[in-house]
């Protein structure tokens, strides 16, 4: 295999994670007796771009489905994180009824609302028709296509530039993500910016955060990697920010260069903290490995003790990173009998691989269930307060990563302590 940005050839994988079914490719009942399809998970390093990949294994025409079930509208910790960053990019770069706002990978349209309550003129490009047909019964003006340097060059020629182009969580989802660089060259005017959202791979390799790979996600992405991306299309990185979202994540701002833009100390301090941290040596990706195998051997050991003990398990949030999790670790119902997830066009499939049924949070009995495992980790907060009744009735919620944890009472994720293993057992 080459890279998919610099063509150099890779070497061995740095991380695998067996044979799965794309995270998103949710079930019906009919569906469970039919044959899956299974793709290497496997993640390579590139020693010449610093860029960590999948193997080519993927046709995104066979991930985002027109049914895809993602909805950025389910959960109030996103839909705060886009409305604030809306009124401040909105603010900074002065924003108004002559401008555009185009965002790539738009999904149900709960960002781009913000611009066009405001007056500002949004375009928005989103593959999967129901998450498109979602943005469009708010008004929000839709390319139903995959982002690309062609249809670029169809927008640009028939007039349409971008004073602002948004991709959050949109650029480590491209296989071809030189030609994604180019057409986001290509439509962004001369003295446009470019936003860039994706999750830090040095959170990823210093926390274990494993359960982030899956076929969707086609690059982990540092501010090195995707700076040499974008250098390759003609645009400079000349700002970026550290982001709590998706378990730690850079917002990279990008433009054309010969802008005479001044870049920040931001970006040098952050591209000096890669070097410190060793984000460009493989040695450092190899660690991921014998991390994720210790994540998934106490998760088991946590069930399997549960089991034995007659406590009772459920999950909560039917994440892509969940299916990761489940699926390295060969977990079933009969370990993880339910998860509960807010998002209608989730509740009533299963999960791919590990068939757990997917139920309407309004179905959880307080009182019954002994631990609720938060699959999405990044959110917990959220999720903690949403079920504080079961908590007041003496469920503990628990987290596997980055180690197995019981998470203290309205504290969530930032006030995590571990788990002992004496303690669960004897909990369990």
């Amino acid at each position: 295999m080459r890279c998919r940005s610099c063509r150099d050839e890779l070497s061995p994988p740095v991380l695998d994670l067996g044979f799965a079914p794309p995270s998103n490719s949710y079930l019906s009942i009919d569906q469970l007796d039919e044959p899956e399809t299974y793709l290497p998970l496997r993640a390579r390093f590139c020693d010449k771009c610093m860029l960590m990949q999948l193997e080519n294994y993927s046709d995104p025409q066979n991930l985002f489905t027109p049914d895809y079930a993602y909805r950025s509208g389910v959960s109030q910790t996103w839909i705060d994180h886009v409305t604030t960053f809306a009124r401040s990019i909105s603010a900074r770069l002065d924003l108004n009824s002559r401008s555009l706002v185009a965002e790539i990978g738009c999904n149900d349209g709960h960002l781009l609302r913000n611009f066009a309550s405001a007056g500002i003129p949004c375009l928005g490009i989103e593959p999967a028709a129901a998450a498109a047909q979602a943005a469009r019964l708010h008004g929000i003006d839709i390319n139903e296509d995959f982002f690309s340097a062609a249809l670029a060059g169809e927008l640009a020629g028939g007039g349409v530039l971008a004073d602002l182009i948004i991709a959050n969580n949109v650029f480590a989802h491209v296989p071809e993500i030189n030609d994604f660089a180019d057409g986001l060259s290509t439509i962004v005017k001369p003295d446009g910016v470019i936003t860039l959202e994706f999750p830090h791979v040095q959170n990823l390799v210093r926390y274990g955060q494993f359960d982030t790979i899956y076929h969707e996600h086609y690059s982990y992405l540092s501010l090195t990697s995707a700076s040499r991306v974008l250098e390759r299309a003609g645009l400079e990185v000349f700002d970026v920010e550290q982001l709590a979202t998706h378990g730690g994540s850079l917002r990279v701002y990008a433009g054309h260069h010969g802008q005479g833009r001044t870049v920040t100390h931001r970006v040098r301090e952050i591209l000096q903290s890669e070097i410190d941290t060793g984000l460009l040596k493989r040695e450092t990706y190899a660690e991921l490995q014998p991390k994720a195998e210790r994540i998934k051997d106490a998760l088991l050991t946590f069930l399997l003790d549960a089991k034995r003990s007659g406590k009772h398990v459920a999950a909560y949030g039917a994440a892509a990173k969940g299916s990761t999790l489940l699926n390295f670790a060969g977990i079933k119902p009969d370990l993880l009998p339910v998860v509960y997830d807010a998002a209608p066009s989730k509740q009533g499939r299963y999960l791919p691989g590990s068939h757990v049924p997917i139920r309407h949070p309004s179905s959880i009995e307080a009182g019954i269930w002994d631990y609720i495992l938060i699959l999405p980790w990044n959110i917990a907060d959220e999720v903690m307060s949403q079920l504080a009744e079961l908590a007041r009735n003496g469920t503990a919620f628990v987290v596997a990563i980055p180690e197995l944890a019981l998470l203290p009472a309205n504290s969530g994720a930032n006030a995590r302590e571990t788990a002992p293993q004496q303690h669960s057992r004897q909990a369990c």
